[in-house]
């Protein structure tokens, strides 16, 4: 991920392995990493049990915030794919019956999107 497509608010994918030696303490017995992606100083990672959001925050990033949700309360999703003049795709999450998105992410294009979403429908449907 570059610089610039970072301070634009896009997120980049990050290999497996990274995530595990980062955030593979936050993990239970059987929960493995299937996708992540890093967004500034900002993570998330799709495991194959939750959805667990990773906000450093403050200046220096020392204080960090770990929200975990579990893909049944996670009502509807979309994904917006990136067009010709638009850089970015964008993931919105909603929890359980709230009428607004409360998870908005963007992806610059070298995320799939489509890999994304299917790793949504696989937790989210079954």
């Amino acid at each position: 991920m570059g610089f610039f497509s970072g301070l634009l608010g896009n997120a980049g994918e990050v290999s497996q392995e990274q995530l595990m030696t980062d955030y593979g303490k936050l993990l239970i017995d059987n929960e493995t990493i299937e996708l992540g992606f890093k967004l500034i100083r900002d993570t998330f990672i799709f495991t194959n049990k939750r959805l667990i959001l990773i906000d450093k925050q403050g200046i220096t990033g020392s204080k960090t915030e770990y929200r975990s949700i579990t893909y049944k309360s996670i009502s509807r999703f979309s994904v917006e794919t990136a067009g010709t003049f638009d850089l970015d795709a964008e993931l919105k999450i909603w929890i359980s019956s709230e009428a607004v998105p409360s998870i908005k992410k963007q992806f610059n294009k070298s995320v799939n999107v489509y890999d994304v979403q299917k790793v949504l429908a696989f937790y989210v449907l079954n």
